[in-house]
């Protein structure tokens, strides 16, 4: 898909194209792919793609675009080129993105949905987007508990959605019994009940199960698809592996874009103002610790004075402590994100990076000890630096592992917020470890 995204990116930024060498350009890519070259584009080459798009094909490629993107074109469409834009919208296609629309336009959207869809939309919000009765689908096959083989086989002659393999059975009341695969039913005597061809421990998500947590269920359960049951167990619907592979990227994504104070939602080409905007907070939160970091650094000002190796040592220190860090805060952020990390192995998954950052300090103090005493000829500068370092790796464990714990628990993102907050405390940690001792021993 790459390589088909940037050929298409490059065909249109440097080709003069018509409007027909643009659709012949675009008829054989996914909608997907042509929302990443529309993302690829500066804003008014996107528009003049955009325009050139055929209606029908619009909104699929509309609902893949990010949230910037979508409303940097929404900027750009009129009120009759809106409205004829939703006409055909569905609850899925809505509720992926109707956090990124003004409320104008959701209601401009429900009014187009048909009785059902908007049933099942308001339905969804009766779940936190966080949560996998929020991201349902609903286009599945449903049968009673008590029907025969050659009725079930009828329902597969109908229209059968992608993901598909199963009938999900329920009984009178609505609540879910289980599943039988198609291959079942087609290898069955037509007579027999379809109950007894059912799957024994097919495993199912609860509404309000953490998406995430959901997403990675599927991921591991062998099938498709699992049913999504409120807590009555009435069947509400699934959930797919196409959705919970695209909920998994995008949380991947999103800690990844969020280390650098930005989300996945961001667009390439947004206006250089809102850019600025957005980065420009991040910048002055580590403006803020940078001069936390200096304030200490400022306490020592008589000692750096009087022994200059202690200030071309210092990054030295700051930046064994930091690395050693986010080695730890990496691990204990994938393990919240998994699941992996729990009060009861909390202690022990402490205790253990405590070890390893005592060992790390040990082994790594020796050998900046030794090539400090050589370079500045000082036998107590080495060991005060090797002491700083064992002081400072040691600390970065810890903070590696409760920071983003603590984070966690306060329900902030700890990929967001961890790295910020890590590297003030290991700056500030080496800083008063390295001149500290320097001040009691070389001064």
């Amino acid at each position: 898909m790459q390589n088909n995204v940037a050929e298409l990116v490059d065909t249109l930024i440097v080709e003069d194209l018509s409007e027909k060498d643009i659709n012949r350009a675009l008829s054989d890519l996914e909608p997907e792919e042509v929302a990443l070259a529309l993302e690829s584009l500066p804003l008014d080459q996107r528009m003049q793609v955009w325009e050139t798009i055929k209606e029908e094909e619009r909104l699929d490629i509309f609902v893949e675009l990010r949230g910037e993107a979508r409303a940097l074109i929404l900027r750009e469409l009129g009120e009759d080129q809106i409205d004829l834009l939703f006409k055909d919208m569905e609850a899925e296609d809505l509720l992926e993105i109707d956090d990124t629309l003004p409320d104008r336009l959701v209601d401009i959207a429900l009014k187009r949905m048909n009785k059902k869809q908007q049933e099942y939309y308001q339905q969804a919000n009766t779940y936190d987007d966080d949560e996998v009765g929020h991201w349902i689908d609903h286009d599945i096959l449903i049968a009673s508990q008590s029907i025969r083989v050659s009725e079930a086989l009828r329902l597969l002659k109908k229209e059968i959605s992608e993901y598909s393999d199963v009938i999900y059975l329920v009984n009178r009341t609505g609540r879910w019994v289980g599943c039988v695969k198609f291959h079942s039913l087609i290898a069955a005597q037509p007579h027999i009940n379809i109950s007894e061809l059912m799957v024994e421990d097919y495993p199912f998500l609860t509404a309000s199960t953490d998406v995430v947590k959901s997403a990675d269920a599927v991921e591991r359960s062998g099938h498709i698809a699992l049913p999504v049951l409120d807590d009555n167990q009435t069947l509400l619907g699934r959930f797919d592996i196409g959705s919970a592979m695209e909920i998994l990227r995008e949380t991947s994504e999103g800690q990844l874009m969020s280390t650098a104070g930005l989300n996945e939602e961001s667009d390439l080409f947004a206006p250089v103002k809102r850019s600025a905007r957005t980065r420009g907070l991040w910048l002055g939160i580590n403006l803020l610790t940078a001069f936390m970091a200096s304030a200490f650094i400022g306490i020592f000002e008589a000692t750096l004075q009087q022994v200059v190796a202690l200030a071309v040592l210092m990054p030295v220190v700051a930046s064994m402590g930091g690395i050693a860090g986010s080695q730890t805060l990496t691990l204990i952020v994938r393990g919240l994100a998994l699941g992996q990390i729990t009060r009861s192995n909390l202690f022990s998954l402490l205790d253990k990076e405590l070890r390893v950052g005592g060992l790390n300090g040990m082994v790594w103090a020796v050998v900046i000890g030794i090539i400090s005493a050589w370079w500045f000829d000082s036998f107590a500068l080495g060991c005060v630096i090797g002491l700083a370092i064992i002081v400072n790796i040691i600390m970065a464990a810890l903070s590696g592992v409760l920071i983003p714990v603590l984070l966690d628990k306060l329900k902030i993102d700890p990929a967001l917020s961890g790295s910020v907050i890590l590297t003030t405390v290991t700056d500030i940690v080496g800083f008063v470890a390295f001149l500290g001792l320097g001040t009691l021993f070389l001064i």
